[in-house]
């Protein structure tokens, strides 16, 4: 089956399982779980031989128990820092040191794997792909990682649920960190110890994920056959479930294993048993392949009734009401007569309610986030709002995301206007600047000038658009008029077509094309 036709079938929002594969496909400063033991093994012992023999020491049928391995690193590591207080890991001692101060017991080894993995470097060669993944994140219902570090709640903008959290909290719009996080190295399991603590500890977070394994689609990212993480999820399922149920069969229709082999453009799925010793032979679906691109493109593209994180908010004004939060619940066959509070829930047939997710000021302070996701079923809703000629209102990106929206051509001509009105009504004073920091640094460009001169900048191509968006992506006032109106004009100079773009000679002499 082609991996198209496998997603459109899911009529829920699928889980994402991701593992180390990922980190390594991503991140320039990543390692396996060997890899990491052996980078720290040699910082602290300079050469591999150390290394050599504890794997020689927990080796056992050609295979080697990195969990024991890591405990007798972990003594060693901690043991050579507390013999040498100043030396090259001084700043771990120092951190050690202040927070047992604090009464607070991390083990050095943990504090220095949590410094390793928590400053990570995006390979420049998959920033498209990336780019292609964050379109996902508005279809993924929660994703459970056993990497430490926070790369993929990063990109998805996720809350990170790391220990007793993963019991207590909304799993939809969260990320489940079963083996822990750099944010909180005390809750890093990697040693023999740590899981023994945590398999004791697992049944309440068994009882919790096998939730969400039932009812979604599970893909797993980052692992391969044979992994251990997945052969001890789909003994946890169907120790529950009857593997010859109805059910259990709806259960491994929605796995997916995402195999990488490089180089590979298949997008096929295909069967495939994995023989569980001790257990029954369990048949998933696999693709193997190189393509992630055609996978995220196809995630991104699921068609669902409502967002994922349309759930998260919905499940947080439920849970607000319960704890006698500050809602006012109203019932009432009048959805119109509802005054416009800070949250309103309404429940009641398709027919009669209609959903308006964003406001315009909304749409606009989440702009970027709506392009990265390419989040085309969001958009559609700008042709329920209503738009005064006067307003700034960025509609270029949006309606090339969106190409059904009636109100396209209006707000394009609408935005046009606003820019012609900036560049007739102003001179272009700051031409000798190239940069935004420039402009920013210039004592001689009064505050309240700034922003125009940037926005003059952009509009006769002196200033590259990326620095734009970057300055953008971090503005602090996204609800200001500046904000809006240097976005309107970043919107229009990246995104309007050559026959849409506006040909006036500005007041200080330039030309927009």
């Amino acid at each position: 089956m082609h991996i198209s036709n496998f997603i459109r079938n899911f009529t829920n929002h699928p889980v994402l399982f991701v593992g180390t594969g990922m980190s390594l496909r991503y991140l320039e400063n990543s390692f396996t779980w060997d890899g990491l033991l052996s980078y720290i093994s040699n910082k602290i012992k300079g050469s591999d031989e150390f290394y050599y023999d504890l794997k020689s020491k927990h080796e056992k049928n050609g295979e080697y128990d990195y969990s024991k391995i890591a405990k007798d690193l972990e003594k060693e590591f901690n043991d050579v820092l507390m013999s040498d207080r100043n030396g090259q890991f001084k700043e771990i001692n120092d951190q050690f040191y202040e927070n047992m101060k604090n009464h607070i017991n991390i083990s050095r080894f943990k504090l220095y794997i949590s410094q390793l993995l928590s400053n990570y470097i995006i390979k420049d060669s998959q920033q498209h792909e990336i780019s292609e993944l964050k379109k996902v994140r508005k279809n993924i219902g929660s994703v459970i990682t056993t990497n430490y570090d926070s790369f993929i709640e990063d990109i998805f903008e996720f809350k990170e649920l790391i220990g007793n959290e993963i019991l207590l909290s909304n799993p939809y719009g969260s990320v489940y960190k079963i083996h822990g996080c750099v944010k909180d190295p005390s809750k890093i399991i990697i040693t023999d110890d740590d899981y023994g603590v945590f398999d004791e500890k697992y049944e309440l977070i068994r009882a919790q994920l096998l939730s969400l394994f039932i009812h979604n689609p599970i893909i797993f990212l980052g692992y391969n056959i044979g992994d251990n993480n997945i052969k001890g999820i789909l003994k946890t399922i169907f120790t529950y479930i009857n593997p010859n149920t109805p059910q259990a069969e709806k259960i491994r229709k929605n796995f997916l294993l995402v195999e990488h082999d490089k180089g590979s453009q298949n997008t096929e799925v295909t069967d495939h048993d994995i023989d569980m010793s001790g257990f029954s032979t369990i048949r998933i679906n696999k693709i193997k392949t190189d393509n992630f691109l055609e996978i995220y493109k196809h995630l991104a593209d699921l068609n669902l009734p409502v967002s994922a994180m349309d759930i998260r908010k919905v499940q947080n004004i439920v849970k607000e009401i319960y704890a006698g939060g500050n809602i006012e619940v109203s019932v009432t066959e009048d959805v119109d007569a509802l005054k416009n509070e800070e949250k309103v829930l309404a429940i009641g047939s398709l027919k009669t309610i209609t959903y308006e997710f964003q406001t315009k000021a909304e749409l606009m302070e989440n702009y970027f986030k709506i392009i990265d996701e390419s989040n085309h079923q969001l958009l559609k809703l700008i042709d329920k709002h209503k738009f005064q000629k006067n307003q700034y209102f960025p509609i270029y990106a949006f309606s090339k995301i969106q190409s059904e929206l009636e109100s396209s051509v209006e707000l394009k001509g609408n935005q046009n206007e606003k820019i012609t009105n900036i560049i007739n009504n102003a001179t272009d004073f700051a031409q000798e600047h190239t940069s935004i920091s420039g402009i920013l640094q210039d004592d001689n460009i009064v505050q309240s000038k700034k922003n125009l001169a940037i926005v003059l900048g952009i509009i006769n191509d002196r200033i590259q658009l990326d620095t734009v968006e970057e300055h953008l992506r971090t503005y602090s006032d996204k609800k200001s008029t500046d904000y809006r109106k240097i976005l309107c004009v970043y919107d229009y100079k990246k995104y309007a077509d050559e026959h849409e773009m506006i040909n006036l000679a500005s007041s200080g002499g330039s030309i927009v094309s």
